[in-house]
């Protein structure tokens, strides 16, 4: 037993540490990357190329004053950036990022926790995500706050519904909950989901930067119209929770289109963890190409496009996925 519980916390504290080295160098990666894409150079005086950047933002997100509106609700003002971001650190518990390796006469799966509903699992923490935006949005007591969090909450819950539907089709070819499984069902290139459900992967796709408020589904924080959204009046590491929640929902994203069509850890020669982060980190760059590339909706079109064309789109597939497996 206490051997057991050695190597779960060993896990916990390695894939917590390698997830927010991630997420704190995400904003560099995406600051140099959209330069690029924009002709320009990007941060490069803090450190060699830059690299030091990430660290002078934590210093200086710590060291800022903190700042409360007045007449907010300060409790709720202060639990809103933990309700973002714990969910957004929890996702990665249940994704397998490897099969197992045997270190010291030990069989260790590289997964924390391996659960018959790891996708219910993920679906239901993510949810939990558009709370955080509208007790931010609602406990600043400020209107442009509320406009953002009334948009988002709109938004997070009309593309969930396409978001859930989208995977519906792999469950079905799958049979299980289970991601490990999932990812062991794909053992080969053309097993991958990604061949057999193409239509499901793009509302993902589509849905999964919609969910997380990325370009060009950015309505809730529209600059030009609502200052900066549901957290206008966060400073300090309030502002820094839900700006590092929004780059872990980025990876977690990313993980899970991963196991779910690209075959997870699966390919030949390198280590399986290595394949893992190479899926993910395409992903990422694919999440960030986007928004280098792509102007911002409208909020009716935003939603128009939403209930009107990827619900329907997501049931069809759903359907047609029926007829297949029938025949």
């Amino acid at each position: 037993m206490a051997t057991y519980i050695l190597i779960a916390t060993l896990k916990v504290v390695v894939v917590f540490s390698v997830f927010m080295l991630i997420v704190a160098y995400l904003s560099y990666v995406e600051r140099r990357l959209v330069a690029r894409f924009q002709t320009r150079i990007g941060p490069n005086r803090v450190g060699p190329a830059g690299l030091l950047q990430p660290v002078a933002d934590a210093i200086k997100l710590i060291t800022k004053e903190e700042i409360f509106p007045d007449n907010a609700n300060k409790l709720l003002f202060l639990l809103a950036p933990i309700l973002s971001l714990v969910p957004a650190l929890l996702i990665m518990s249940v994704v397998p990022f490897g099969d197992s390796v045997t270190l010291f006469g030990h069989n260790i799966d590289l997964i924390i926790s391996d659960i018959d509903v790891g996708v219910l699992f993920v679906f239901a923490v993510t949810s939990l995500g558009v709370y955080g935006v509208v007790m931010a949005g609602w406990s600043s007591n400020s209107k442009y706050s509320l406009l953002g969090a009334l948009r988002s909450s709109a938004q997070m819950i009309s593309y969930e519904v396409s978001y859930g539907l989208s995977i519906v089709g792999v469950l079905m070819l799958a049979g299980t909950l289970n991601l490990m499984e999932i990812v062991e069902n794909q053992s080969s290139l053309l097993d991958w989901y990604i061949f057999k459900q193409p239509i499901g992967f793009i509302i993902f796709l589509i849905c999964g930067i919609a969910e997380n408020n990325r370009a060009p589904f950015d309505l809730p924080e529209a600059e030009s119209e609502l200052v900066a959204g549901y957290f206008t009046e966060y400073s300090s590491m309030k502002f820094g929770m839900f700006f590092m929640a929004e780059y872990a929902q980025m990876v977690n994203v990313s993980a899970i289109v991963t196991t779910l069509f690209l075959g997870g850890w699966q390919g030949p020669l390198l280590p399986p963890v290595v394949w893992f982060l190479i899926k993910v980190f395409a992903f990422i760059f694919l999440y960030i190409w986007i928004r280098a590339t792509l102007p911002r909706f409208r909020y009716d079109q935003l939603m128009s496009f939403g209930w009107k064309f990827l619900l329907p789109l997501a049931l069809l597939n759903i359907f047609v996925t029926g007829i297949f497996m029938y025949l």
